[in-house]
């Protein structure tokens, strides 16, 4: 089936939405170099949820105007596509673009009018079921027989709501329903019954019939959209997070294996897989392949990667090597959000906004006592899903579901109802939750100001007079200063050297609170032994 678009002029509606065709279209791909390789990216991610996962056919999503042309860009499976053009729908003529021979799933074209329709055909979906797969890939596919995805149509609670007859669940529960290929019946086509390898993949029947063909090999694709075509409400979810953003500077080489391992869903998976992040295709933020592996057992609930508790102190320096510093045992969210190697001695900028899990554990910042220190707050030992208990609860009526682990992908934690979870240890009243929280964060916020008040105060009079002058209060800043102090740089690389330890270990402890982003509700008695160290350190440099 094709699917076309419709250029409108930009002085209307700019862009009109693709809308599906009724042509059908089982075009065989022609063995020739890909067209439009000259004006062409690498081939897109999945951009839309379709029902099912990979779509089995051509999809248009999106058309755009480029200085030289048009781009039009679509989604299906593997294989050789073909783009035609229709000048209107009033006497159209449809004409090829190039031949048979894109690979990329997207093209630059000049329209012959602003009216222009596109059309996209593309190779007949064929679909041969999982046991095919098996020839060559028996170890993932014994593995995978032992998760939900291949119960799903025969599940006996998806039997119970007469799902298996219901047309508005099977794209969901089963291979390629709707197309002639696809899932008819259990039993016209028992192969085709349950999630399976083509669901995510795409139909593979043309790759086990020629596995060598480079065409032909199913798409592996990062992106939730192929999640969120069934797992619509969590997608939904983890749609409204920040897990979804990308940090704007991961297109340089220097970044994509750094910040990406973390800001990047393609520069994470790759250096999984053990192979390098690609600086082009860093449009991804973190996605659900990252935490969810659909291949694996449920050796962690809902198929994790990793477990949902851990007490072991870990860090993942950005400069760091992945393939060293990875250790698949540590928290599913303590994997990203830990101290990235932040040390008092680094003095460019302040730690990075991630050291939730050392917070927790009591091992980030520095503390009178000298040496590597431990205090794990309650909530990282009490607590059995650790930072899920809090994050990822599923409300219901007003009221936290506790026991479900299958918690909100939100993430947030930011409701009155969200609160009362800690009524179940520090008797909160429940007719106003957000008390406790107002109170609980309001002793740190309050002492984090007053000691940026000591710190300015030490700018003003204790600074030498060469970093005063220059700096004013920003005199015992980082470099690159932190939210406390906006309005301009700090002292560079070689005038840190003027600002005490004890200014600059302070400072430290002060921006590892505050960077947290809890304070102090994570581990409150360890975020004021931080505070209290500070505020020593501060006194003993004011009061030599």
């Amino acid at each position: 089936m094709g699917e076309f678009t419709r250029l409108t002029s930009r002085r209307h509606s700019g862009i009109a939405k693709s809308v599906k065709s009724l042509l059908f279209d089982g075009v065989a791909g022609l063995l020739a170099a890909a067209c439009f390789a000259a004006g062409a990216q690498n081939a897109p991610h999945l951009s839309i949820t379709q029902p099912g996962g990979m779509p089995g056919l051509p999809v248009v999503t999106g058309a755009t105007w480029a200085s030289n042309g048009v781009t039009i860009a679509w989604d299906g499976p593997p294989g050789y596509y073909q783009l035609f053009q229709e000048s209107g729908l009033v006497h159209p003529k449809l004409s090829a673009v190039g031949g048979a021979t894109n690979l990329t799933r997207q093209a630059t074209v000049k329209p012959t009018s602003r009216s222009a329709f596109f059309r996209v055909s593309g190779p007949s979906p064929q679909y041969t079921g999982s046991q095919t797969c098996a020839e060559c890939h028996s170890p993932i596919l014994n593995t995978l027989e032992h998760t939900a995805h291949p119960g799903a149509f025969t599940n006996a609670a998806f039997a119970a709501k007469h799902g298996q007859t219901n047309l508005s669940c099977l794209p969901c529960h089963t291979v390629g329903q709707g197309l002639p290929t696809g899932f008819i019946s259990l039993a016209k086509t028992p192969n085709l019954a349950g999630v399976q390898c083509e669901n995510c993949h795409g139909p593979a029947a043309y790759h086990a019939g020629n596995p060598d063909d480079p065409t032909q090999v199913p798409r592996v694709e990062v992106a939730s959209t192929l999640c969120g075509g069934c797992h619509d409400v969590r997608y939904a979810e983890w749609k409204t997070s920040q897990h979804t953003q990308v940090i704007s500077n991961l297109n340089a080489t220097t970044q994509i294996g750094n910040c990406g391992r973390c800001h990047s869903g393609t520069a994470r998976w790759s250096l999984i897989e053990g192979q390098t992040p690609l600086a082009g295709d860093a449009g991804l933020g973190i996605q659900c392949i990252l935490c969810h592996d659909p291949h694996q057992t449920n050796a962690y609930p809902a198929q994790l990667r990793y477990p949902l508790a851990s007490t072991n102190d870990y860090s993942m320096p950005t400069n760091g090597v992945f393939s060293s510093d990875y250790n698949a045992r540590i928290n599913v969210c303590g994997q990203c959000h830990n101290d990235a190697g932040a040390s008092w001695t680094n003095t460019a900028a302040p730690p990075h906004s991630s050291p939730q899990y050392n917070m927790l554990l009591g091992t980030v910042g520095e503390l009178a006592t000298p040496g590597p220190h431990y205090q794990p707050a309650s909530h990282a030992l009490l607590l059995a899903n650790q930072c899920v208990d809090c994050h990822m609860q599923t409300v219901t009526n007003g009221m936290p579901l506790y026991t479900n682990i299958g918690h909100s992908h939100t993430f947030t934690l930011n409701t009155p109802e969200s609160y009362l979870f800690c009524g179940n240890c520090h008797g909160i009243n429940p007719q106003d939750p957000e008390s406790f929280k107002i109170f609980a964060q309001e002793v740190i916020s309050n002492r984090v100001q007053d000691l940026k008040f000591d710190l300015d105060f030490w700018a003003t009079n204790k600074a030498p007079a060469a970093l005063f002058s220059k700096y004013g209060s920003r005199a015992w800043e980082y470099t690159a200063p932190g939210s406390l102090s906006p309005g301009g740089p700090g002292p560079n690389a070689t005038e840190q050297k003027l600002i005490s330890t004890n200014i600059q270990k302070a400072r430290f402890n002060v921006y590892v609170v505050l960077s947290d982003g809890s304070l102090g509700i994570h581990n409150p008695f360890y975020a004021q032994d931080l505070l209290d160290a500070a505020e020593t350190w501060i006194y003993n440099d004011l009061h030599p």
